[in-house]
């Protein structure tokens, strides 16, 4: 594993000072570099880090080495999210802090979504960065580092796939790696710019996803996310009719005799088939976990966002997988504030996800974002009244993960056990199958003494909770 920095806090970015660089009378126009020691700091989602891999596969394999800290670094990338305003003010605050703490020689590139939405902003604001990647451009990072004059790569490739046999350096622990095997997307939310941002829906070949599969496998990976931003809509560019190419896919996958967990990250309630579920409850290698994003539950909100399901909808299929697959374990995502939303409307919400609990739940204040439908939307919700609701929310959901969690107290189960506890060495840190890396809780474990190397499965017994965290010992 090499590290790649990432800033987890999406949206609490730490306040930083102004950076002297900024001055444009600073602004570099030749470089001389003698040093080849890079560091990556990727933000956003699971397909950034992708991305951020294969830029830094690239830079080793032409000689150049990982910095042991941001200070000693000759050339820093900064892989940005424009999904959002929170996102765009963290990649810009990242920039910002970069800028103040590289030493004078170092070399900045920025790439990523807010490089190909907002290159002009990022130009007059900071005029110190050294060379702007648009986010399909992903491998033109070398001619970005070996550049001896400030420039730009910016083509209309809005996403990257990778093909053929482009190097690709996973950055993440050496058991668990991301799969992209999609970019883009094909549907319209209304308060969604992923669209205009990624372009349209771009499937990776199966060819090419199981010669990735197996060298992952083969790398020693136990744990395979697959993502896309809409797992469902795999291959739909390519004929395939609903869920064909994904579950012909898995199918493919499953074939492969070894013993690694599958995950899948994104797949819209519509998608749920009886077939998909059937295949899940065929091979334990399949987590049984699902990130279900749905965002709302009443049906005018739903029709308002241009969403493909009802309430009705919802809670039948949260009822089958529920009956079908007891074990299951349900992310969603929602949006509180949303334009038009009424006090009434949010407590349904409020009273859904009491009376139907999920396992965990990403709540999000509507961002009005310039260029999606829901800009232009009468009766946008007052900041104060996202907050409160946001607020609300989050208490409501924390008491439904305590009481969920307290539920698995005495059950023992298969956990990656991943390391030490950040803080504290007396302490280990692990995942379950219903825990997806950086975004769920963990568990932590007070009692290792049979451990005998992190990155391995043992059987750990759930003995206590703490709050989104569960607390067990290894057996």
């Amino acid at each position: 594993m090499l590290p790649i920095l990432k800033n987890k806090e999406q949206n609490t970015p730490p306040q930083r000072a102004p950076s002297k660089d900024e001055n444009p009378e600073n602004k570099k126009m030749d470089f001389k570099f003698d040093g080849n020691k890079i560091n990556f700091i990727s933000l956003g989602c699971p397909r950034n880090l992708v991305d951020s891999e294969v830029m830094l596969g690239i830079l080793l394999k032409a000689g150049y080495e990982v910095a042991p800290s941001l200070e000693e670094s000759d050339y820093i990338v900064i892989n940005t999210c424009g999904f959002l305003e929170a996102s765009r003010q963290e990649s810009k605050d990242t920039v910002e802090e970069v800028l103040s703490q590289r030493k004078k020689t170092a070399k900045l590139i920025v790439t990523g979504c807010m490089v190909q939405t907002h290159s002009e902003e990022l130009k007059k604001t900071f005029p110190g960065i050294d060379y702007l990647l648009g986010s399909g451009d992903v491998e033109g990072i070398l001619t970005a580092v070996q550049s001896i004059q400030q420039g730009e790569m910016i083509t209309s490739a809005r996403s990257y796939l990778e093909a053929g046999e482009v190097p690709r350096q996973l950055s993440t622990p050496k058991h668990f790696a991301y799969l992209k095997i999609a970019e883009g997307c094909r549907k319209r939310c209304a308060y969604c710019v992923i669209p205009t941002i990624k372009g349209p829906l771009k499937s990776k070949s199966k060819e090419q996803i199981m010669k990735e599969f197996n060298l992952l496998l083969n790398q020693g990976v136990h744990e395979i996310i697959l993502i896309a931003q809409d797992l469902g809509d795999y291959g739909k560019d390519m004929g395939h009719k609903k869920l064909a190419g994904l579950l012909d896919l898995i199918k493919d996958m499953l074939a492969v005799e070894k013993n690694y967990w599958l995950r899948l990250l994104y797949l819209y309630p519509d998608e749920i088939t009886d077939e998909l579920i059937a295949l899940v409850k065929s091979d334990k290698r399949i987590c049984p976990y699902l990130d279900m994003p749905i965002q709302h539950i009443n049906n005018q909100m739903l029709k308002s966002m241009h969403r493909a399901t009802s309430k009705e909808d919802i809670i039948s299929i949260i009822t089958k997988l529920r009956r079908e697959i007891p074990e299951i374990v349900i992310r969603t995502s929602l949006i509180v504030g949303y334009p038009g939303e009424t006090e009434e409307q949010f407590l349904e919400l409020a009273q859904f996800i009491q009376e139907h609990p999920l396992d965990n739940i990403g709540i999000f204040k509507f961002s009005r974002e310039p260029g999606s439908h829901a800009y232009d939307l009468p009766d946008q919700i007052p900041e104060e009244v996202k907050s409160d609701r946001y607020h609300r929310l989050m208490q409501i959901q924390k008491k439904v993960v305590k009481k969920n969690n307290k539920k698995m107290i005495g059950k023992k189960l298969p956990v990656v056990v991943e390391g030490y506890h950040p803080e504290s060495n007396l302490l280990m840190c692990g995942r379950y199958y219903g825990q997806c890396p950086d975004i769920d809780g963990q568990i932590i474990i007070n009692d290792g003494r049979k451990v005998k190397g992190f990155g391995q499965v043992y059987t750990v017994e759930i003995t206590d909770v703490a709050d989104y965290d569960l607390v067990g010992r290894v057996i």
